[in-house]
């Protein structure tokens, strides 16, 4: 499965988004991704794709997330 794919999935799970509005220029913040929401996010995407992703602070897009997962998972 695409990162791109699983971000999305866990996004959908964890916040009931529609999954066609999620691309990878979509702003974390315009999807309404708070403080908790991220550390939830960021528990379930270490635990799919078996990475650490650590501080996500410098992270705007799904597609910065996207690729920070796939330099992780290298």
């Amino acid at each position: 499965m695409a990162t791109l794919d699983i971000v999305r999935d866990v996004l959908v799970e964890n916040l009931d988004l529609e999954g066609d509005a999620i691309s990878a220029e979509t702003l974390l913040a315009d999807l309404g991704v708070d403080s908790l929401d991220m550390v939830e996010l960021v528990c379930d995407l270490e635990e799919r794709c078996e990475v650490e992703l650590g501080e996500l602070s410098d992270v705007a897009t799904i597609g910065a997330l996207v690729e920070r997962i796939d330099a992780l998972r290298a």
